[in-house]
């Protein structure tokens, strides 16, 4: 498939892609190859796949945050490096909320290290395509981790909303 990706919701089977192209960014805090086998069956219906020629390529995993169910979180996004570029980031974020918001989600948050530009870009990008407002404040210090010693960046919380369809 050229040029255009098939986007749906994952299946249990996809998990270890998953975890592959997440492992491969080298960029994103890297779960269990076990908790993305989870995801993709216990959250499918609030995530993404994008295929190309049958392969995972990239995806979006979110959830519904359960005491706002209007917000959806996105816990990750991430490409394969032979698809960055082409904005396939853009495309499964604004496929998975197109269908959100039809389930009646109003505000996507997710949370970016300070020095990861892209995906404050990624997600800049998203709140002008959505015509949304963007608000964005630290959420964890990184003294709140405490498996790093302090070496994990802050995680900055960006919200972003009340979105509408387009």
């Amino acid at each position: 498939m050229s040029g255009k990706h098939l986007i749906e919701s994952p299946t249990k089977a996809d998990g270890a892609e998953l975890w592959r192209i997440a492992r491969d960014s080298q960029k994103l805090d890297l779960n269990s190859a076990y908790a993305y086998l989870l995801w993709c069956r216990d959250f499918a219906d609030t995530s993404v796949v994008a295929r190309d020629d049958g392969a995972a390529v990239g995806f979006v995993i979110a959830y519904r945050k359960p005491s706002d169910p209007e917000t959806a979180l996105v816990w990750q996004v991430a490409v394969d490096a032979s698809q960055r570029g082409k904005g396939l980031a853009g495309a499964l974020l604004d496929a998975l909320f197109d269908r959100l918001v039809g389930q009646g989600v109003r505000y996507l948050e997710t949370t970016i290290t300070p020095d990861n530009q892209a995906s404050i870009k990624l997600f800049e990008s998203f709140a002008k395509r959505w015509e949304a407002d963007l608000e964005s404040a630290e959420l964890f210090a990184s003294a709140d981790f405490p498996d790093d010693d302090g070496a994990h960046e802050p995680e900055d919380l960006y919200r972003i909303g009340p979105l509408a369809r387009k």
